[in-house]
């Protein structure tokens, strides 16, 4: 996993961002090594978790390629053959306090600044990923694990390595940071072992706020991509004569080749690709996603148990280029390679992680790209393919990795490109013809609808109701979100039918589009509603241990009706974090629906104060300090908001309303 570079969160996150989290981990505990907590096959469908050394006999090459991966070594109990990092009485300096690195026993301790900012001893009880850099993960008496706040840089000395490093060198994160190491952004439990272990099961237990995690397999297994395989070991052992046994094929490729074009120089598939299950397999860990379902589903569509961040600004840049850490499948799902039929396994050994062909990329691209055409010094002068069409960004510190969506540099300039469309729309300026235009990738075009805005023009409403057929998910899923920022008036004659949808993200997003104007919906989707909204609960319940995801499942069900249990909901957010902001806020006027207005009020102060940055709070506050009859503190607060805020519309009419 990886730790984000010096960015903060916003507390007030809109769910588009918060159900697509992905960051880094940390904990501590005092006993020695532990084997995995849950050795227990876990039961889906038919069959069971083995583990991988059950395929080691009839997979000798594969098994042997695993070995020694990023993926076998994901996650390894610390040992003296594991843990790479110098804790031979090493320390380090990190803004005036220092963490010191050493042994005991057999114990590998680091000494560094608790959650209350007092130094504690934390003992190692994993180490987490391989090179360029390795991470450690301590145990928390609540089933926490928690990554510890420096990290070991792997590389040789002569490149930098070699060395402790803070994952925020360049700002200090101190013990009442929500970004401490501490905190839930470095809790492995939810935002890390999903993709470091196979068969997890998170385990959080919402009323006492406790982890009891477990897993089948301490890293990433062949079964963690090809699911369980008790009944493909069995049909093996018997000679039975099936082909696979498992939940999942993960053969895109057939009986397809791919054949070299002369004319252009590009190889072309022999035949279509009849399925896309390798990238939506692996897009499961390497892509920006949050967790929909409490399960993994084997065999599924990405999309039926994780929800894919489109081309967000701070996630993205306008035209597509990786910006912040989303990792691959969002950038290779924009790529004209992906379109063109090619999978991972195509240039990647999947087992290995490797590139078939060796270090050297241009060996991988020949393949398909004809060297005499291609490696002429006419054409690439740096003689390197990858530092035109695959750029690199640094992630933690030190972890290069390369932008996936094959493009051309141009692009970053070119007006025909669909980066110039979303650029505009990003400044409120929505080409609909871009959003038409099918030449572009679907993610990019579904990016354009979410920046759709109401009240929206005829061709907007044509848009909207061709997107709401379309066969791509995230073309659907994008509709929605438009028609959910729409009046309600219109909502219930744009895409209702997607509330029986077959894709379990399209749905969910279906139930919150429609949840203010459900009593207005056809028959069919009346019906159909609460089905998508049970779904969209279990969503949110899938990561409950994020306090965002409690705080917009208690403004569900407000919108549902259903008070009493949205204030619990908004309660256990403000346990798990008083601090945030639009909890706070939340709550303040659940409270004021509750006809509490001095408990609202202080809640809603409290929301202004710790996220002064949020017009929408302040214009609540102001408006709350007035309906109680404080007009002199209400002026005051609309006062700073209108200098802060000044093209606020609802700010800006109080303002006018106060001062008649």
């Amino acid at each position: 996993m990886a730790a984000n570079r010096g960015r903060r969160y916003d507390r007030a996150m809109p769910m588009s961002r918060l159900l697509i989290i992905v960051f880094v981990l940390t904990a501590a505990g005092c006993s020695g090594p532990q084997e995995p907590v849950s050795t227990v096959a876990h039961t889906t469908g038919p069959s069971e978790f083995v583990g991988s050394e059950a395929c080691a006999d009839c997979h000798a090459v594969e098994y042997t390629d695993w070995q020694g991966s990023h993926h076998e070594l994901a996650m390894q109990v610390a040992t003296n053959q594991t843990v790479l990092g110098d804790f031979d009485s090493a320390s380090v300096d990190y803004y005036g306090a220092t963490t010191r690195m050493y042994r005991n026993g057999e114990s590998f301790i680091m000494q560094t600044g608790n959650a209350s900012g007092d130094l504690e001893e934390f003992r190692v009880s994993y180490t987490f990923g391989i090179e360029p850099l390795q991470q450690y993960l301590t145990d928390f008496p609540d089933g926490r694990k928690q990554v510890l706040p420096f990290a070991w840089d792997t590389r040789p000395s002569g490149e930098g390595g070699q060395r402790w490093y803070h994952l925020h060198p360049d700002e200090e994160i101190r013990h009442d940071d929500v970004l401490h190491w501490t905190g839930r952004f470095a809790n492995w439990n939810y935002m890390c072992a999903e993709c470091h272990s196979t068969d997890l099961q998170v385990g959080y237990e919402l009323a006492t706020d406790t982890f009891n995690t477990t897993w089948s397999e301490v890293s990433v297994g062949c079964e963690a991509c090809h699911g369980p395989a008790s009944t493909h070991v069995q049909q093996a052992n018997s000679r039975f004569d099936d082909r696979f046994g498992l939940l999942v094929d993960l053969d895109d490729r057939g009986d397809a080749a791919w054949i070299m074009n002369l004319e252009t120089g590009i190889a072309e598939r022999s035949e279509p690709a009849a399925t896309r299950q390798e990238p939506e397999s692996c897009g499961r860990c390497h892509s920006r996603r949050g967790v929909i379902a409490e399960h993994y589903e084997y065999g599924k569509p990405l999309l039926d148990t994780h929800r894919l961040s489109f081309l967000e600004e701070g996630l993205y840049h306008a035209d597509g280029r990786t910006l912040d850490e989303v990792f691959v499948y969002g950038s290779f799902i924009q790529s004209k390679m992906y379109r063109a039929g090619v999978t991972c396994s195509d240039c990647h050994n999947p087992h290995s992680g490797e590139l078939y062909t060796g270090p050297d990329p241009n060996d991988i691209c020949a393949q398909c790209h004809l060297p005499t055409k291609f490696a002429s010094t006419e054409h690439a002068p740096s003689n390197e393919c990858v530092s035109c069409h695959m750029q690199d960004e640094i992630y933690m510190g030190v972890d290069a990795r390369r932008d996936h969506s094959f493009r051309l540099p141009k692009t970053q300039s070119d007006p025909n490109h669909y980066g110039a469309a979303i650029a505009a729309a990003r400044g409120g300026q929505v080409d609909v013809v871009a959003v038409s235009d099918k030449t572009y990738p679907a993610i990019a075009r579904a990016t354009l609808l979410t920046l759709l805005r109401a009240p929206f023009t005829d061709d907007e409403i044509a848009l909207l109701e061709s997107a709401v057929r379309d066969p791509d998910p995230l073309l659907r899923i994008g509709a929605l979100q438009a028609i959910h920022a729409s009046p309600p008036e219109i909502r219930p004659s744009l895409g209702a039918n997607l509330l029986s949808d077959p894709v379990r993200a399209v749905r969910v997003q279906a139930a919150l589009t429609f949840v203010e104007t459900r009593d207005l919906l056809p028959l069919e989707a009346s019906r159909a509603y609460a089905g998508a909204a049970e779904e969209y609960r279990q969503s949110l319940l899938a990561t409950a241990s994020f306090p965002e995801s409690m705080t917009f499942l208690s403004d569900f069900e407000f919108r549902m009706g259903d008070n009493g249990r949205a204030i619990q909901y908004l309660q256990h957010a403000l346990r798990l974090d008083p601090k945030l902001a639009v909890a706070r806020h939340s709550y303040g006027l659940a409270l004021v629906r509750e006809r509490r207005y001095d408990e609202a009020l202080a809640e809603l102060e409290q929301a202004y104060e710790l996220d002064p940055a949020n017009a929408r709070y302040a214009f609540v506050y102001a408006v709350s300090l007035n309906s109680l009859g404080r007009v002199n503190e209400a002026t005051a607060v609309l006062a700073k908001a209108r200098e802060d805020f000044p093209d606020d519309p609802d700010i800006l009419s109080f303002w006018r309303l106060l001062n008649q």
